[in-house]
């Protein structure tokens, strides 16, 4: 019995120790992971290259507890990280390979950062993680296949970065539980592999935006849990596979912008838990089912444009109440636009443009039934036979309409001034019509308006000034049609105004044309010879660019012209010498080069003309209106050479022969030197006569010589100037000359002055000053 005692005294001391072992070695090995995941956010830490929100340097470090880190997650029991989201920190770096240590990480989260680089192979091995998230990244490089043997893995989400290369064939064959692949916005190619039907679980597949070609795998029929299918903007073709019908819980299909061709399946359209159809520019045929609704009772997004469907709208689709876009446009669809079309009330894009549709009335019955869709933002009928007027009522459509184009669909009668109620309209299109009258007044209140197209009509009228109350309008095309009167002036205060079309009407001249200090780009259209009613264009301080058109010398009643600190550059066009009317010309702070051409002499009425710092060169002419120009006048350009008073470099003569030069310069001996040596004597002996009879004057007449010698001539700031004329106002003018204007004057001290400013470019304006400064 006592040897029992002591063997099992033994067997328990062993077990104790055991345990205790056992115990310590688990301690140890805890320690040694907590550590180990500290490291790997550390080395994290370490490949961030720019933390604009200072995220690990006021939070991770090496002296608190990694749990306590902000987007760390740990396991209440084990203290290990199980989740890693540190998406939106806009941080910018690469991903470490000792990220893969993390090895109870089940939720892995980088999305909506800078990230760059390859993704390390370590990353594909956690085997804990359900959730991968590299959105919105910069991340390159191909997928490795260990992403697709993540067995345990929920969800692969890689949206929005530069991923390339083809898609393993085998690429669902280890991932039993994946609910959602999201490899959209890529760059990868070749064929979607028909493994994908080994994903069962599979419900969301997002492969758009990339370049992956081939038909569309008809396995993908058995991805029975699918709800969603987004294949837009690849460069898939052939036709779409019939076994797409048997994913009853199919909620979204989108196959839009590729290359499909032949008719849709007919069983697609018994699909209905279709929420989301969109198959827009591919090459698919076919019509529609005369009860659609029936088909495709829960459908809110319906788009089959730019494709070849055929036949009638049937009514029945007004019956899908849910409908929100019905894109139907660019297709050969005919027959009528129905009536009820208003009883989707839940309509907000309603797209017909470029078929064959018509109206069963001529008042265009259906626009007065889509008054009931008030929310209503996108109406395009453009391009269809309609053969009607527009009705009063389409003043009744949804106020929230931004969008209205009637284009080319045969219209007639005037434009109701009712549109003018459509107080959100941001782009109205009525172009191409026969559509008579004037423009309405009542335009002046569409304050939203950016686009206006009225052209190709037969308008006749003025044009209206309440047009320039359109402070957004960005273009304006009015051409083609009988417009008469002169164009107002108050165009010029559409500083927003980027095209503007008038062409092919009766309109007359127009004062100005200012469009200056905006943010124009590109260059001087060659259509800018066309405007020949301008009489003032200034185009100054914007970002024009290239050459000066030629046509520019069409503008014969042109009067003003500044260009002045753009970009432009080339020669100044021969055809500037036909602007006879020029009377202003600043192509000041551009970049033009070439010869100042002898052309402009011919510009009689010129009085300024600024050319100043470009790249000019060659010689100034000296005739014609140069004769009357100054130094200002082409200052800046180092390469001109000229007349002396230019303030420029003499041009370059040929050398004359030697005996020549050597006849001129003994001509200029014999002449210049004898007149020289009596000028000296001269001045000489006038200076001394002068002296002397300063010396005999009396007592009286040497004070007068004092006062007269000591007398000097008040002087004024510019500061002063400015302030005595309210800045040279023009209220302050009391006389004009040739060369200058006159200002009154008051200073400080209650002194009345006058001021004469000159024209500093004239050169007769500084001889003028002379002459009135011996007065």
């Amino acid at each position: 019995m006592e040897r029992n005692f002591s063997l099992s005294m033994i067997t328990l001391s062993l077990t104790h120790f055991l345990l205790l072992c056992l115990v310590v070695a688990a301690a140890a090995a805890a320690s040694n992971n907590i550590t180990t995941d500290q490291q790997a956010l550390l080395a994290l830490k370490d490949h961030i290259t720019c933390d604009p929100t200072n995220l690990f340097a006021h939070n991770w470090t090496s002296n608190t507890s990694v749990c306590t880190w902000i987007g760390i997650t740990c396991d209440v029991n084990s203290h290990r990280v199980t989740a890693l989201d540190i998406s939106q920190f806009n941080l910018q770096g690469t991903i470490p390979p000792q990220l893969g240590n993390l090895s109870s990480l089940a939720t892995l989260s980088l999305s909506h950062n800078k990230l760059s680089g390859d993704v390390p192979s370590s990353i594909y091995t956690m085997h804990s993680l359900k959730f991968l998230d590299f959105t919105d990244n910069q991340l390159s490089g191909s997928v490795s296949s260990f992403v697709f043997n993540m067995s345990s893995i929920l969800e692969i989400l890689l949206t929005n970065n530069r991923f390339s290369g083809e898609l393993p064939k085998n690429i669902c064959y280890y991932l039993p539980y994946l609910k959602a692949l999201f490899l959209n916005k890529n760059m990868f190619h070749g064929k979607i592999p028909s493994a994908l039907s080994k994903c069962k679980q599979l419900q969301k597949l997002n492969l758009q935006f990339n370049n992956l070609s081939g038909a569309i795998p008809k396995e993908i029929g058995n991805l029975t849990m699918l709800k969603g299918i987004y294949l837009e903007y690849n460069k898939l073709h052939g036709e779409i596979p019939h076994e797409i019908a048997n994913l009853r819980n199919l909620e979204d299909l989108l196959l839009g912008m590729n290359n499909l061709v032949g008719v849709l399946p007919a069983p697609i359209f018994n699909m209905s838990t279709l929420k989301l159809f969109d198959l827009i520019n591919n090459s698919l045929s076919g019509s529609l089912p005369s009860r659609i609704d029936l088909s495709l009772p829960t459908v809110e997004f319906f788009g089959l444009a730019l494709n070849r469907f055929s036949g009638t709208i049937p009514s029945s689709i007004t019956n899908a109440s849910k409908l929100t876009v019905l894109a139907l446009g660019e297709n050969t669809f005919s027959g009528f636009i129905p009536n009820t079309i208003g009883n989707l009330r839940n309509l907000e894009w309603l797209s017909l443009e470029n078929n064959y549709l018509k109206s069963s009335t001529s008042k265009l019955s259906f626009l007065s039934s889509l008054a009931n869709c008030k929310k209503l933002r996108f109406l395009n009928l453009a391009g269809n036979p309609l053969d009607g007027f527009l009705p009063s009522s389409i003043g009744n459509l949804s106020v929230s309409l931004e969008t209205l184009f009637i284009g080319n669909c045969s219209i007639s009668g005037n434009i109701p001034q009712a549109i003018s109620n459509l107080s959100n309209l941001l782009t109205l299109v009525l172009e191409g019509n026969k559509l008579t009258g004037p423009i309405p007044i009542t335009f002046g209140r569409l304050q939203k308006l950016q686009g206006l197209d009225l052209a190709f009509n037969k308008l006749v009228g003025s044009f209206p000034d309440e047009l320039c109350h359109l402070a957004r309008l960005d273009q304006l095309f009015l051409f083609g049609n009988k417009l008469s009167g002169s164009i107002p002036s108050c165009l010029s205060n559409l500083t927003s105004l980027r095209s503007l079309y008038l062409g092919s009407n009766s309109l007359k001249y127009i004062l100005f044309f200012d469009f200056s200090s905006n943010f124009l780009v590109g260059t001087l259209s060659f259509d800018i010879g066309n405007l020949k009613v301008l009489l003032g264009i200034n185009l100054s301080e914007n970002n024009l660019s290239g050459d000066m058109p030629a046509t520019i010398g069409g503008l014969k009643d042109l009067q003003f012209m500044d260009l002045a600190f753009n970009r432009l550059e080339g020669p100044i066009p021969e055809s500037f010498g036909d602007l006879t009317s020029l009377e202003v010309l600043n192509l000041s702070k551009n970049k033009i080069s070439g010869s100042i051409p002898t052309s402009m002499e011919k510009l009689i009425y010129l009085r300024e003309l600024n050319l100043s710092f470009n790249k000019l060169e060659g010689e100034i002419p000296s005739g014609g209106i140069f004769t009357n120009f100054t130094a200002v006048s082409i200052m800046g350009n180092e390469l001109l050479c000229g007349l002396p008073n230019l303030q420029v470099q003499p041009c370059k003569v040929s050398k004359p022969r030697t005996e020549h030069k050597s006849r001129k310069k003994i001509l200029l001996i014999v002449i210049v030197l004898p007149l020289s040596i009596a000028l000296t004597i001269a001045i000489t002996l006038a200076l001394k006569y002068k002296l002397n009879e300063c010396g005999k004057r009396s007592t009286v007449l040497s004070n007068d010589c004092i006062l007269s010698s000591q007398a000097t001539l008040r002087r004024f700031s510019c500061l002063e100037l400015l302030q005595a004329t309210d800045n040279f106002a023009e209220n302050n003018i009391i006389g004009r000359g040739g060369f200058g204007s006159v200002y009154g004057a008051r200073l400080e001290d209650g002194m009345k002055i006058a001021i004469k400013v000159f024209h500093q470019q004239c050169a007769s304006a500084l001889k003028s000053f002379e002459a009135e400064c011996e007065v």
